[in-house]
């Protein structure tokens, strides 16, 4: 294990962080708020912290896997740890685990809150709970190796450890020009949607602070009530950009290079729009009751569809009050989740496709033992490899989410509280059903189903195996010397 070299890239972690805390900072100086000390405070020892950890660079610049694997985990515990830190001392969370929640939330894109009230939050901590959002979208590393990156080749284990999806690969042969190009087409994205809000006639500070939210595919609001008490125009440029964080950057790349065709015809982006148009038309058809006409009930469900698949967590409506049929849709698509290589959570729909794809290849199995059958994706065969990390995934994701159900239900909530709680958490997306359905929250949770639930999000946010192999047997053992040849005797 290259300790030194983890500790340099928590170095530059803990740098950038400091210099993030800063907007706050100026946030509350402009509004001439107290709380402003705070996020200032941090950021100094932040960045004194972040720049002891980088004056003695590494030995040596090589890591592999498991170095990836544990500099990102590590990586986003320290962030989570640090970001809390204002969050109490303003005053404004009653204790440090409610911060930490609140914080992790954030990083992750999750959007589930312990807050009844947002409204009550100073604009500076307001600001943060955003901005955590998109810090945490694309990844705080793949910002990093885009503005400052580290040498050597080896960098692909951080790329792998925190991008989402099956697999990931170079846009462009250097990974800091591929860092740097799916930061462009981030910052890109996130200017479109607020100069889109400035026109709808929301403020600066309100385009910021939602554009944040919807670029990272966060969910954190201003306003108890979510999205619901702004305009419809409002609501349908936040779900467009909902849906366009949703689907794989490389589509955009594709369209950058003008390969156009080669962007419309990639699977998953297709089978990801059918399935958020369906759910939305089924959803339609079974709440239009409650509605005045089609096109209001079609604008509420398109936007819960696009807000619960991109794993947003924005609301309009309390879907809580939903039909049965509409409410399953919706715990449905929790599990599907967007795009892989979007800033959006849950299984992915190249997982579910790679899945349903094996499934079908074992059945024609079964009655044609003598067919050779391989799962193909965008005209590709999909290696061996991917289908059985995808397998593995799966089995991993399962396991893991019926043994936090059972973990949260000693506080003896309700089964469709704990299930939906949990898919909400592991899958990035912040509301769930009942108690912690739109207009409830997770402050009634126990200290220790908070850490449950904690854990799902950086768990679900850095796609189970990054957080998972930090406890694995040998993980942090140095490698045995091997014992040196003696030299043979001459004479004899």
């Amino acid at each position: 294990m290259n300790y030194s070299m983890i500790r340099y890239i928590l170095g530059n972690v803990l740098c950038f962080e400091g210099i993030f805390l800063l907007l706050p900072a100026l946030t509350a100086a402009f509004y001439g708020e107290r709380e402003g000390f705070a996020y200032l405070a941090v950021a100094a020892v932040t960045i004194i912290a972040g720049v002891c950890g980088r004056l003695k660079k590494p030995k040596s610049n090589v890591f592999y896997a498991r170095e990836g694997f544990a500099a990102v985990s590590l990586s986003w515990l320290v962030l989570s740890l640090v970001g809390a830190i204002p969050f109490r001392l303003t005053g404004e969370f009653p204790d440090y685990v409610d911060a930490l929640f609140e914080t992790i939330s954030g990083f992750t894109t999750t959007g589930a809150s312990i807050l009844s009230s947002v409204e009550e939050l100073s604009h500076a901590t307001a600001f943060w709970r955003c901005f955590t959002h998109w810090i945490g979208g694309m990844g705080v590393l793949v910002f990093i190796m885009a503005v400052l990156p580290l040498s050597g080749g080896s960098t692909m284990h951080l790329m792998r450890a925190e991008s989402p999806g099956p697999s990931v690969g170079k846009l462009v042969p250097k990974i800091k020009r591929t860092a740097m190009i799916l930061y462009g087409i981030y910052v890109a994205i996130t200017l479109a949607e607020v100069v889109s809000l400035l026109f709808a006639g929301m403020s600066l500070f309100e385009a910021l602070s939602l554009s944040f939210a919807t670029a990272g595919t966060g969910g954190f609001g201003l306003l108890n009530d979510s999205i619901a008490s702004y305009s419809m125009a409002v609501q349908i440029i936040i779900t467009v950009f909902m849906l366009i964080c949703s689907i794989n950057f490389n589509v955009y790349y594709l369209f950058l290079i003008r390969r156009p065709k080669e962007a419309l015809l990639n699977e998953e982006m297709r089978y990801f729009l059918i399935i958020v148009f369906g759910s939305a038309a089924l959803i339609t058809l079974n709440i239009m009751d409650g509605f005045s006409g089609v096109f209001e009930a079609f604008h509420t469900a398109i936007f819960q569809v696009g807000s619960i698949i991109s794993t947003t967590g924005f609301a309009t409506a309390d879907f809580n009050l939903w039909p049965e049929f509409s409410k399953m849709i919706l715990v449905s698509l929790m599990f599907v989740g967007a795009c892989a290589g979007s800033t959006g959570g849950g299984f992915k729909v190249s997982r579910l496709i790679i899945v349903l794809r094996s499934i079908k290849n074992e059945i024609t199995s079964v009655t044609h033992p003598r067919s050779v059958q391989k799962v193909h994706m965008d005209g590709r065969r999909i290696s061996d490899t991917t289908v059985k990390t995808v397998l593995c995934y799966l089995a991993a994701y399962v396991l893991l989410v019926i043994l936090s159900i059972l973990l949260i239900s000693l506080d003896g909530f309700d089964m469709t509280t704990n299930v939906t709680a949990v898919m909400a958490t592991f899958n990035n997306i912040g509301p769930g059903l009942n108690m912690v359905g739109p207009t409830g929250n997770f402050g009634d949770f126990s200290v220790f189903s908070k850490v449950i639930l904690m854990l799902d999000m950086l768990i679900g946010r850095l796609e189970l195996f990054p957080m998972l192999v930090l406890f694995a047997p040998g993980m942090w053992k140095l490698p045995a010397r091997r014992p040196e040849k003696k030299k043979a005797a001459h004479g004899m």
